[in-house]
C-alpha cells in the first residue's frame, strides 16, 4: 500500500475538485470511477483496467489523503501512476506537491 498526502493551494479544495471531475468525466470519458456506497469526505475509486482501489478522504486545511492499494503487489505502480497522472492532467494548479509514504507491505 502507498498513502499519498495531496496538499492543495491557499483556497482550493482538492477533494471537492476530484470528485467533480470524476462526475463530470463518468460514462467511458474515464478509467478512475467512484465504487461503493457515497460516504461523507471519503471516496473509493477503482480502476477500469488495473486491479485494485485508490481510497481517498479530505483531512484538516484541505489536505487529502489516499491510499493505493492493489490485488497484484507487483502492479500498484501502474495504479500509482494513473492516479498521479489523472491528478497532474487536472488539478497542478491547484496543487502545491504530492508527497509518497511506501507502506510495510512493500
Amino acid at each position: 500500500m502507498i498513502t499519498l498526502t495531496i496538499n492543495p493551494r491557499t483556497g482550493e479544495d482538492v477533494y471537492s475538485l476530484l470528485t467533480q471531475k470524476e462526475k463530470s468525466l463518468r460514462g467511458g470519458r474515464t478509467t478512475l470511477v467512484r465504487h461503493g456506497p457515497k460516504r461523507k469526505d471519503k471516496e473509493k475509486w477503482v480502476h477500469s483496467t488495473y486491479k485494485g482501489w485508490i481510497q481517498f478522504q479530505r483531512c484538516l486545511g484541505g489536505v487529502v489523503v489516499a491510499q493505493v492499494k492493489s490485488r497484484d503487489p507487483e502492479s500498484t505502480w501502474q495504479l500509482l501512476s494513473a492516479f498521479i497522472g489523472y491528478i497532474n492532467r487536472h488539478f497542478r494548479t491547484q496543487i502545491t506537491g504530492i508527497h509518497l509514504q511506501y507502506g510495510d507491505d512493500e
